[in-house]
């Protein structure tokens, strides 16, 4: 062990960030070791630490803050607990700089990326602390009762109370020479006390409901996960409780907080070591504890990270030759493309290798040659319409790499190439057998019965009518007797558990969705319109009620956000894509398991925070109108749109990605919006994220659009109130309302972005121009005469009546056009 320098220049002592008892214990011992050295802790400590140096006395521990510190004066660098560069903060400055020496005192194994340091103090100890006191006794440093007491807590803690599996006879040593200075077991009870709050329960509860277990090469290894929209303090003590109660070896446990995912790593099995699996993707620790914060990502994509880790360090990857298909099927250039669709008809394959002397030209698929023959191209050669464009792999590669050429590269066909000659193929469908049929990747229930679910049966019976009930009833027989599993998800499901009216039922078939549909509507003498590309129908019945039904694929996420290390259920899939964790809910309909409740991914715990959140960060580059239905979701329900969402969304405003929405799609999010019984608060949002830019770059929300945009409201609710059979179209009203104070120019471009045409057209552009007019002339007159209003109003749409009353301030043309509505606008002319 190298020596510790009797004299040195100015000095600090620090540890990691979130520092713990035994950084805090450690950096005690290191000042006695450097008498004068400064203990400086480079960001928030743990919470029962932090309450400890609030509430004791703490005389013997001199902690300063950072910006206390004149950084320029130090020349010696003190580490202790760590060694890892990211983990000291602003402090890996000094480690730049040529004048600064460093010393670390450390447990954790050596590892790639370490800090260079002049001295390295290291032992395999189970705490930190107990390197330190071995130093102390080596050196004959005395320590005071107090002292002891407080060294003992740094070894309790990161021991377990010397029940971690890490606990060596070096720390049972150290804690009985501290027993011998004078340590309080009492005190050291108290420190070590965890006090749960409610919110720690409620946490915990998530926990043990969410927990799977995979089983990787042999080893049981649990992730739990849930979210809490604060900070949550002492999460690391949760996952310990967890792994206690259920006697776990392994566990992970993963809390996502405002924008970002702490993952806790707890491990009594020799064989895992969580500090080198979480140092992999940033964090740290030593083999037995260890955690971990991601920035940026969702918890389904941390979730995915982590996963795809441990199968990286503990599962054992198959190699490319033990997975591929041979022999491979194959046509030669100058096979006509009528001749290459008999053959894929034939084997009921997408895709061919082109092949000339077991070389690999270029590859054909099905849709290429259908599209050719259809232009009367079949008697061309091949080898005129394959694509040259692809990746080939060859027999040692590894599952990874073929998951990176078939999901984030998405070549669904990849040939296998030794010595230059084509060997054996491998497809997106063998890679899903493979992945399917790995026990390793799928995870089992820690409590059975509780995979994330409940049963809903009493709520269904209560919120729904009898004959939506019955529907579902035998949409779950039909699936049954058909072979298939079924349930109903979305917003109905959402809707549902928040006690709010929705028959807008959307059916996910595991199967054939339209073979089931068209056996659906034979029961009930119903129609059916397919749609055979995308597997999806519409059923619908004698009396106008439509029901959707969408087939669950077996298929990648087409982002690498959602990497495919767990081979999903293909219900699990389908509830993937969606837009908000909140709409990711199932109910299953089968009979067995009618009104079984189904959450994957917590969207019943943020329907009870009140948040939307999306499940990956490329949800808004992967469809630009799930900002705004975000923010009619958020409106809606008085919800709040979560942190780490809501920088996704700026990001996305940022980078302008609405620039490739189409104005069609744009319009019908919008019409979504201004249907809501009162918009304003959603078109107050969409302003304040500067989303209403995206429609045009001159619509404001200043104060006269705001006025506008509350009198239309008003006139729409005076409105209502006569019920009158003419209908308005309220998004409408609300889009003229946005269009105040724009120039007659600008609204003709807003039209075309929407593209809106026809008679919508006009009513926006000289439909508004006849009504701007009327509504100048009657205000330019003290008395009007009834006949007068009739024929300057007569042929306006009721739209543009309201349009009018809204944006108008002169109380003589309010009575006008109100007598005019509800009186006169029903008159028949006598001329």
């Amino acid at each position: 062990m190298a020596e510790i320098p009797t004299d040195f220049p100015t000095a600090i002592i620090t540890s990691h960030i979130n520092a713990d008892f035994d950084a805090l214990a450690s950096s005690l011992a290191a000042s006695k070791l450097y008498p004068g050295a400064q203990i400086v802790l480079p960001g928030s400590q743990e919470k029962d630490l932090r309450d400890f140096l609030l509430q004791s006395s703490s005389y013997f521990i001199n902690v300063k803050r950072l910006k206390d510190i004149d950084l320029d004066k130090v020349k010696l660098l003190v580490i202790v607990d760590t060694r890892q560069k990211s983990r000291i903060g602003s402090l890996a400055s000094l480690l730049e700089r040529p004048d600064v020496e460093v010393h670390v005192f450390d447990h954790h194994p050596p590892s790639i990326g370490d800090i260079k340091s002049a001295k390295t103090f290291f032992g395999p100890v189970g705490a930190n602390t107990t390197l330190m006191i071995q130093l102390l006794r080596e050196k004959g440093v005395d320590i005071s009762p107090d002292e002891a007491t407080f060294l003992a807590v740094g070894i309790y803690e990161d021991t377990g109370s010397f029940t971690f599996s890490s606990t060596t006879c070096e720390d049972l040593e150290a804690a009985a020479w501290l027993l011998e200075k004078g340590a309080d077991l009492k005190t050291i009870s108290e420190l070590l006390e965890h006090r749960f709050t409610p919110e720690h329960v409620k946490l915990l509860n998530d926990l043990l409901n969410t927990a799977a277990t995979y089983t990787l090469a042999g080893i049981p290894v649990t992730l739990a996960k849930t979210s809490s929209p604060a900070y949550v303090e002492d999460f690391a003590v949760l996952a310990h409780e967890l792994m206690d109660m259920e006697k776990l070896p392994v566990i992970f446990a993963m809390v996502l907080m405002a924008d970002q995912v702490l993952i806790v790593g707890r491990s009594r099995d020799e064989r895992v070591d969580v500090g080198k699996v979480l140092e992999a993707i940033g964090g740290g620790g030593h083999p037995m504890a260890a955690s971990v914060t991601i920035k940026g990502l969702t918890l389904a994509e941390a979730e995915e990270r982590l996963v795809a880790e441990l199968h990286r360090q503990l599962g054992t990857e198959p190699k490319v030759k033990d997975i591929m298909s041979y022999p491979v099927l194959s046509v030669l250039p100058d096979t006509t493309l009528s001749q290459v669709n008999d053959k894929l008809t034939q084997y009921g394959i997408t895709v061919l290798p082109v092949v000339h002397e077991k070389k690999v030209l270029g590859l054909i698929s099905r849709r290429t040659v259908e599209k050719a023959i259809y232009h009367g191209l079949s008697d061309l050669p091949v080898r005129e319409y394959m694509t040259t464009d692809f990746e080939v792999i060859y027999p040692q590669d590894t599952l990874a790499k073929v998951q990176e050429l078939i999901v984030n590269r998405r070549q669904r066909f990849v040939p296998v190439v030794d010595k230059g000659q084509i060997e054996g193929v491998i497809t997106r469908t063998d890679l899903l057998q493979i992945l399917s049929g790995d026990a390793a990747r799928r995870p089992e229930a820690l409590l059975s019965g509780k995979e994330q679910r409940k049963n809903v049966l009493s709520l269904l019976r209560e919120k729904l009518p009898s004959h939506i009930l019955d529907l579902l009833m035998n949409a779950g027989e039909v699936a049954e007797g058909e072979g298939f599993h079924i349930c109903v998800a979305g917003g109905f499901v959402r809707d549902l558990l928040l006690r709010k009216p929705n028959l807008d039922m959307d059916l996910v078939v595991e199967g054939d969705g339209i073979a089931f549909a068209e056996a659906f509507a034979k029961r009930f003498g119903a129609r059916v319109r397919t749609h055979r590309k995308f597997g999806t129908a519409v059923v619908i019945f004698p009396d106008g009620f439509k029901v959707d039904v969408a087939t669950a694929r077996w298929e990648y996420y087409k982002y690498p956000a959602a990497m495919p290390t767990v081979a999903l259920s293909s219900t699990k899939l389908d509830l993937f894509r969606r837009d908000f964790t909140i709409n990711t809910l199932a109910i299953k309909l089968n009979p067995k398991e009618f009104g079984l409740l189904i959450d994957f991914f917590g969207g019943q715990r943020d329907i009870k925070d009140h948040i939307i959140q999306v499940l990956h960060s490329l949800s808004f580059v992967e469809d630009p109108t799930r900002v705004f239905r975000a923010v009619r979701f958020e409106q809606r329900y008085g919800f709040r749109i979560g942190k780490h969402t809501l920088k996704l969304i700026q990001n996305a405003v940022r980078l302008d990605i609405f620039s490739r929405l189409s104005g069609k799609r744009l319009l019908a999010e919008l019409i979504l919006i201004l249907k809501e019984p009162d918009p304003r608060s959603a078109i107050k949002r969409l302003a304040d994220l500067g989303l209403l830019k995206v429609i045009h770059q001159s619509i404001r929300l200043g104060s006269r659009e705001e006025k506008v945009l509350t009198q239309s409201y008003d006139v729409l609710a005076w409105y209502d109130l006569l019920f009158r059979s003419q209908r308005p179209r309220r998004w409408v009203v609300y889009l003229l309302a946005l269009f105040e104070g724009l120039k007659f120019q600008e609204i003709q471009e807003v039209v075309d972005r929407l593209g809106l045409v026809g008679s919508k057209r006009n009513i926006f552009v000289e439909g508004r121009k006849v009504a701007i007019k009327a509504l100048d002339l009657l205000s330019g007159r003290s008395f009007v005469k009834a006949s007068e209003v009739y024929w300057l109003l007569k042929g306006l749409d009721i739209d543009l009546l309201l349009h009018i009353l809204s944006i108008t301030d002169n109380e003589d043309v309010r009575q006008a056009m109100s007598k005019y509505i509800t009186e006169l606008c029903d008159e028949k002319s006598l001329l």
